[in-house]
């Protein structure tokens, strides 16, 4: 869950710190997408000894404008300070970090396309232009596709390039059929051309310019240093800026999510709430769990039946069914409904065993989103264990 420092809790470990006294060098990742041409200005050195004199300990950086790696590497809490985009620092407070700040405001993106593109689904067969893969920005589309059903997979080329503006300008041109942006760029193209384009999809806030994120296993007062220093009004990271916004927690968790939650509907089937699914439970609807056999006998949804969904494909909407298992389903007639259901948003497999049933001629499929969690928060009843 997302938190942000407690200014109280810093105080006190600062108050702490002749008591707490840190030994080793401070690991500090400064990830950078090279689509930011801010990216050239920073050094390393210099941020090293500023961190340095502000920790009172040896600081070691490592410069990386490869953010796959760098997401990878909040995973294993290999670095104890992440200054890196949105989508990086995302990812490490999901991982035992805490956010101190951006350098920059919260900014919606926008799926900008040409005009009279109606929805995302018309972009089939068109092409898109994207900064590098696991830029911020593409990170975003993405998950804005992915929310609308579809996937990068529906365009016929993706052009990958190192300039974000240069996007809007292929738009403009004809080159390409879409882009992302941020609002702002988007605002500023918009004035200069008008008519010339359409925004199809818009993100929520996306944290701006570079995050820094702190590993909360690190001695108290060594931690409460780097926050204070980064926090105070006077710090400024060389080359990068001052940590002067606080982004609202959700904003991340957000973004975290992009990268894993299931699109918000999928055609061909219903999407039920929880007391939908009662009702169509009491009207005699099959309910098909499709967890493991130990989640589900652990608790499961009153009177569903288990049919396991074996997931290997990607957690994408134009996922290849064929890497998965659920042969279970021919145990079901595809002439009466039947609603499946996991383990709530972030769960593929309920949402893949739905769409395998409407590719098998199924006529009436419901597909229970929440799930499980959505299910037990409403208090609604249920079998196994407690």
């Amino acid at each position: 869950m997302f938190r942000f420092l407690a200014p109280l809790a810093v105080g006190l470990a600062l108050s702490l710190s002749a008591l707490a006294q840190p030994t080793g060098e401070i690991k500090v990742l400064i990830a950078i997408d090279p689509s930011d041409s801010e990216g050239l200005l920073i050094n390393p050195t210099a941020i090293a000894a500023t961190l340095g004199n502000a920790v009172g300990r040896p600081v070691r950086i490592t410069k990386s404008d490869d953010l796959g790696n760098a997401m990878r590497a909040t995973r294993t809490g290999e670095f104890d300070v992440y200054i890196a985009p949105a989508h990086v620092a995302a990812s490490a407070l999901n991982h035992g970090y805490d956010i101190v700040g951006a350098t920059a405001r919260d900014e919606p993106y926008i799926l900008m396309t040409r005009p009279g593109v109606g929805a995302a689904a018309d972009l089939k067969g068109t092409k898109i232009y994207l900064t590098q893969q696991d830029s911020v920005a593409t990170y975003v589309a993405r998950g804005m596709l992915n929310e609308s059903g579809q996937s990068l997979r529906l365009f016929q080329d993706v052009m990958y390039r190192k300039t974000t503006g240069a996007g809007l300008f292929a738009l403009t041109s004809g080159i390409v059929d879409a882009t992302v942006a941020k609002r702002s760029d988007v605002e500023a193209w918009t004035q200069q051309n008008p008519g010339k384009g359409k925004a199809l999809l818009t993100s929520k806030a996306v944290p701006g310019g570079m995050s820094v994120a702190i590993k909360r296993s690190l001695p108290d007062a060594q931690r409460a240093r780097l926050v204070a220093w980064f926090e105070s009004p006077g710090s400024v990271i060389p080359g990068i800026g001052r940590v002067a916004f606080k982004p609202d927690g959700a904003s991340y968790e957000y973004v975290a999510g992009l990268g894993l939650f299931t699109p918000g509907q999928l055609p061909g089937a219903t999407r039920v709430n929880v007391a939908e699914v009662d009702d169509l439970i009491r009207k005699g609807v099959t309910f098909v769990d499709v967890r493991s056999e130990k989640e589900y006998k652990e608790r499961h949804v009153k009177g569903a039946i288990w049919i396991p969904y074996a997931e290997k494909s990607l957690k994408d909407v134009a996922f290849d069914p064929a890497a998965d298992a659920f042969s279970g389903i021919d145990k079901l007639d595809p002439a009466k409904p039947v609603i499946f259901a996991c383990n709530g948003a972030d769960c593929w497999k309920s949402y893949k065993a739905s769409k395998v049933a409407l590719a098998k001629g199924f006529k009436s499929v419901y597909w229970f989103r929440g799930g499980l969690p959505e299910w037990l928060a409403r208090g609604m009843p249920v079998d196994g264990g407690a």
